[in-house]
């Protein structure tokens, strides 16, 4: 007999992810007491670590998004700042006489 997958409501999810953090007992005591499969709940805890960006590989989804900002903002910084010294060597041009 097939087996049908179970689906949970995000909230659901994030709730019993914050099990494990808060009350600092083990993954498996928490998928007993919530009635799902351990590895299941491993994903989760796993997906909000690098969510936090808590995974050593490498970014987390909240660091590559600020990180894709600062980039923009920076380039745009950058821009503004070269239009400021062209103003001011023109306006030095001007003021001389030239």
């Amino acid at each position: 007999m097939a087996e049908t997958r179970r689906k949970f409501e995000q909230d659901f999810k994030e709730g019993a992810v914050r099990l494990v953090w808060e009350t600092g007992k083990p993954m498996a005591q928490v998928a007993r007491e919530l009635g799902i499969h351990e590895a299941t709940l491993g994903h989760w805890v796993n997906a909000d670590r690098r969510r936090r960006g808590e995974d050593r590989r490498g970014l987390g989804e909240d660091e590559r998004a600020e990180l894709v900002r600062l980039r923009r903002e920076n380039a745009e910084l950058r821009m503004r700042c070269d239009v400021l010294k062209r103003s001011m060597a023109l306006w030095v041009e001007e003021a001389m006489g030239r």
